[in-house]
């Protein structure tokens, strides 16, 4: 009786779009669409039948494939790594950095990522200035193939990083210190102390900041639509930029509406797939 109000908020602004939406996918629902409902058929499982034949299709998933395998791993390393700092006993200024740390988080993704597009300009960004003191010439990071998406990943590593790292650092506090101590006595260094203590007392939370991030960098688009518009050469295109061109630049919403489940899809299975090893990880040790 009490969960029935916000289950009722969930199920009008949640559920009836999903399904909705889902319906929408079976459908060849376009612009005549819209000026004419007559002009809408029924098509079954066509529209995600044409996307699995589709070069674009498997092109974007690529490149987002390519933006979780190595964005992922990434920003949670860069996460942890700034969460055991704010945590050492060594640190000073904690608060300061905390917060500057967390600052990229709360700032809007657009006006950040047209600063960065200026930072990485190829004749007057501050990186290749930088390059150019040593030696190095000048690199195309947006307009390159090449360089183009594992700048979007550094960007978007830099972007959330600070949200994970407040996870982390709330779980390193609630480490006991007993266990540290326990360890130092036995003779263990810094670095075991961190591979047998530290790592499997953050297995939950590691767990929990997997699949957040996961789920996050699989609907990877502002960061493409802002700095590359998916380009160059189709280089940034995602799953996500794709249905937003199939929906709101062409019109096919039966088409976008079928990218948008079978993006839903491939996130249940990675995050399936990330429990389990996690469950059977646990299990081994």
């Amino acid at each position: 009786m009490f969960a029935a109000p916000a289950l009722a908020v969930i199920g009008l602004f949640f559920g009836v779009p999903v399904i909705a939406a889902f319906g929408l996918s079976l459908t060849d629902f376009d612009i005549y669409a819209l000026a004419d409902l007559s002009n809408l058929r029924f098509v079954g499982l066509h529209n995600y039948l044409a996307l699995l034949q589709n070069a674009l299709f498997w092109k974007a998933l690529g490149n987002t494939m390519y933006f979780v395998v190595v964005g992922v791993p990434l920003s949670i390393a860069v996460s942890l790594g700034a969460a055991l700092l704010l945590h050492s006993r060594l640190g000073s200024f904690k608060p300061f950095f905390r917060t500057a740390y967390f600052a990229p988080v709360v700032t809007t993704v657009v006006a950040v990522a047209v600063i960065w597009r200026y930072l990485f300009h190829t004749r007057y960004g501050l990186v290749n200035w930088g390059l150019s003191w040593v030696g190095i010439d000048p690199v195309d990071w947006l307009g390159d193939p090449t360089w183009a998406m594992p700048t979007i990943i550094l960007f978007a590593v830099w972007k959330n990083f600070g949200y994970n790292m407040i996870i982390f650092l709330a779980g390193l506090q609630s480490i006991p210190e007993d266990l540290y101590e326990a360890a130092r006595i036995d003779g263990a260094t810094p670095s075991r102390q961190f591979w047998h203590v530290t790592l499997p007392m953050l297995g939950p939370v590691l767990l929990m900041v997997g699949i957040i991030t996961l789920s996050g960098y699989f609907q990877l688009f502002a960061e493409p639509y802002v700095m590359t518009r998916g380009g160059p050469m189709q280089s940034t295109v995602s799953v996500l930029y794709l249905m937003y061109e199939e929906g709101f630049m062409w019109w096919n919403l039966g088409n976008a509406s079928a990218v948008a489940f079978l993006l839903f899809v491939l996130m249940i299975v990675a995050t399936s797939g990330l429990m389990w090893f996690a469950r059977r990880s646990g299990a081994e040790g």
